[in-house]
């Protein structure tokens, strides 16, 4: 019998590599690995046009995507997650010294859909105490999926030909959420500083109070996949499970990464994070990730509703009849 053939968007991440280049197979399926896209260009086309069969893709859009009735679905694996406390950005001399100082300003940011933006966000409203509704946003690209923003939801479009990066360093905006390192920043420029100078520690500290590794990205499927071949969603948990847990073995393997203290920092992430960082599944601990981001995508006015797990994920939940040790 032909193997079902998917096309996969994704990153090229070690946790996929196995899987991407046959060393991990998933029963039934010949998976087409389409890797060399960035996120943003990715993102733009699973929204817009549901181009993939299998695609990773924010968090966020997709819970937008749902709330719009696209027909797509997701299986429950992460294949990226981030910390971002040490992704916000401030100009030194704007007179920021704690997150409150925030309140009343411009932030800028890439658009107001990132999974990274809408994390912090949402963080420094429920822990720091500086509502989303009192900043303006200051973006410099439309949306992968159009929203109706609340009437009371500043985001405006730059009108300055700089870029955002520039604006922060020159000082014309203060503040700025970043899914990346601005490159100013990334090169010495002393204009530009993290709201959160010790951000590792405040991350590992926010880490052990909620028990959140943030989920950036989900993996999603296209609707008619799932409708017309139940079995493929349980079979591409399963096969990327064995992906990441070969990936996790590969690292452990001093000779394999050319980083000199890379056991070192194996051996932290797991007394920090356990011995599954990247776990897969409806997990109590999955579940707490992503009801959390759902509530700050509904807060922030981009879903209609809050909306049961279990309607955005296709159960693939394989109860007690597959331990790690056969995958």
């Amino acid at each position: 019998m032909a193997k079902l053939r998917l096309t996969v968007a994704a990153g090229d991440y070690d946790i996929i590599r196995p899987l991407k280049e046959g060393l991990v197979e998933a029963a039934g399926l010949e998976l087409i690995f389409l890797t060399d896209m960035g996120p943003r260009e990715r993102h733009w086309r699973i929204a817009r046009k549901t181009e993939f069969d299998v695609c990773e893709e924010n968090v966020g859009a997709y819970f937008i995507a749902r709330d719009q009735n696209h027909p797509i679905t997701a299986i429950p694996v992460f294949l990226h997650r981030r910390f971002r406390h040490g992704f916000v950005f401030i100009n030194t001399a704007a007179g920021i010294k704690s997150p409150k100082d925030l309140i009343g300003r411009e932030i800028g940011g890439t658009n107001f859909m990132p999974a990274g933006n809408i994390w912090m966000r949402g963080i420094l409203e429920e822990r720091y105490g500086v509502p989303h509704r009192t900043i303006t946003w200051v973006t410099d690209r439309s949306e992968d999926i159009a929203f109706d923003a609340p009437s009371d939801l500043r985001i405006e479009m730059k009108k300055s030909a700089k870029s955002l990066n520039d604006m922060l360093a020159d000082g014309d905006i203060p503040a700025m959420i970043s899914p990346t390192i601005p490159r100013p920043f990334a090169l010495g420029d002393k204009r530009i500083a993290r709201l959160f100078p010790d951000y590792k520690q405040v991350e590992i500290d926010y880490y052990r109070e909620t028990g959140i590794f943030p989920i950036m990205h989900v993996t999603t499927i296209r609707q008619e996949i799932v409708d017309k071949y139940p079995w493929v969603t349980t079979n591409l948990v399963k096969a990327f499970e064995a992906s990441k847990q070969m990936a996790y073995q590969r690292v452990k393997n001093p000779r394999m990464v050319p980083l000199a203290w890379v056991r070192t920092a194996v051996e932290e992430q797991q007394e920090i994070l356990g011995s599954d960082p990247w776990q897969y599944g409806l997990t109590d601990a999955n579940r707490k990730n992503l009801e959390t981001i759902q509530r700050y995508v509904h807060q922030q006015g981009m879903v209609s509703k809050l909306r049961p797990l279990e309607e955005l994920f296709d159960d693939t939940d394989l109860g007690d009849s597959v331990g790690l040790e056969e995958v």
